[in-house]
């Protein structure tokens, strides 16, 4: 993009921004927010959509945790009087440096990037609900359902969560921490470059990321282990033959000094098959086989909030024997695909403003000298509590045998998102 169009749209955005600060925050409320009467900050680390303690224990219960809002009960019936509703949407500017005008070589608005409709809440008083409806006229109008069946026990939590997602893979039946493990639970718009998980999964094969499964997860206040049975694919009226398995465990200890720690393993794993009705000579074949471990440490340093996120994980490399199906996130059967991210979100103006800095050290599978590595700086103004200006730009560095790819060695995102 033209020097001159780059200024206007940032000075477009700064225009708008004062308007945005003048949103009443008690009226651009969130759908969970309505339901229990609190402020997004009572759920959220420095902001939506990052986790803190008590956000994490109101999402292992199901979502069913009520306030000042009125309920109907009656025998086997306790549903609240409102349908909680939220609108959330992203509008994102991406630009990369590469030496043609084409695409985000030429600056890319997605104008929205996301647009949702979240319908989420009580069912009952151990079943909840999350209904993503896209608003998005390209998309399938449900983007993404789970329901949360929740049975406590004593200090356990059980819990069988049914759900369906078209992106985000089968993390999205149950996560709580904010090291990028599913989409949209990550502190920085550049995803696949300041989480592990994001590169090797996400990023990796987005065309298979759509998901079917059951999330059964055993939880205590210490920690949560999960087992979910998946197929990469809308069902709808297809027929699958064998469920691939991903396994996630994770561990919260108690609060040490000013910090509150977490650390945890994934696993995806198996083979899949699935006929499909339009053509059964040929079903579909999935599989995976990537592990990552993950920790992450939020608290405070002084006065000022500090969220610090560390991935390592591995897709393993394809069998090259004729007829194998191929690893979803990793076709090259020459070597492992690997990356290590550490990144840090400092809130320098706690509750405003947050300064962020993410490293990735990553190999593409190819071998030889195959560095996919990246830097990425990163700034966030919570212009209120449900919508915050974030601005990522990223540095890459190349291996040898890695050519530099068409859009180029950086990318500058400019995101407005918001949740009312």
């Amino acid at each position: 993009m033209p020097a001159n169009k780059m200024r206007a749209f940032l000075i477009s955005i700064g225009a708008f921004a004062p308007f945005l600060c003048s949103v009443p925050q008690a009226s651009a409320t969130p759908a969970f927010s309505r339901q229990t009467g609190q402020s997004c900050a009572a759920c959220h680390f420095q902001r939506y959509p990052l986790l803190n303690a008590y956000g994490r224990s109101f999402k292992a219960n199901g979502y069913t945790q009520t306030g000042k809002q009125e309920n109907i009960e009656d025998n086997s019936l306790s549903l609240p009087v409102t349908l909680n509703a939220a609108v959330v949407t992203k509008l994102r500017y991406v630009k990369t440096n590469g030496p043609t005008t084409d695409g985000t070589n030429g600056g890319e608005f997605n104008m929205p990037d996301e647009a949702s409709l979240f319908l989420a809440g009580r069912v009952a008083k151990n079943i909840g609900y999350q209904a993503d409806i896209s608003l998005d006229r390209s998309s399938a109008l449900l983007a993404g359902f789970k329901m949360p069946f929740v049975f406590p026990q004593n200090d356990f939590i059980l819990s069988a969560i049914p759900f369906f997602t078209d992106t985000q893979g089968p993390a999205y039946g149950y996560e709580l921490l904010n090291t990028g493990a599913v989409e949209f639970s990550r502190p920085f718009e550049n995803g696949a470059e300041t989480s592990a998980q994001q590169y090797l999964v996400q990023d990796a094969n987005e065309t298979n990321n759509g998901t079917t499964g059951v999330a059964l997860v055993f939880h205590h206040k210490y920690g949560y282990l999960s087992y979910t049975p998946y197929i990469t694919a809308d069902l709808g009226t297809a027929t699958p033959h064998k469920f691939m398995s991903y396994v996630r465990g994770v561990v919260t200890p108690a609060k040490v000094g000013n910090f509150e720690l977490a650390a945890g393993f994934q696993l995806w794993k198996g083979t899949s098959s699935i006929d499909i009705p339009d053509n059964p000579e040929n079903p579909s074949a999935h599989k995976a086989d990537v592990w990552a471990v993950d920790g992450q440490a939020q608290g405070k340093v002084g006065d000022y909030p500090l969220g610090v996120y560390v991935v390592y994980g591995s897709a393993a490399k394809s069998n090259a024997s004729e007829g194998a199906t191929p690893n979803d996130f990793n076709e090259s059967t020459v070597a492992n695909r690997t990356a290590f991210t550490i990144a840090a979100d400092l809130g320098v103006v706690p509750s405003k403003l947050g300064l962020g800095l993410a490293y990735r050290k990553a190999n593409n599978g190819t071998g030889g000298s195959d560095g996919e590595n990246a830097v990425t700086l990163a700034a966030t103004y919570n212009i209120a509590k449900n919508v915050l200006l974030q601005l990522n730009h990223s540095f890459y560095s190349y291996g040898a045998d890695v050519p530099t790819p068409e859009v180029g060695d950086q990318k500058t995102s400019l995101v407005l998102f918001s949740a009312f």
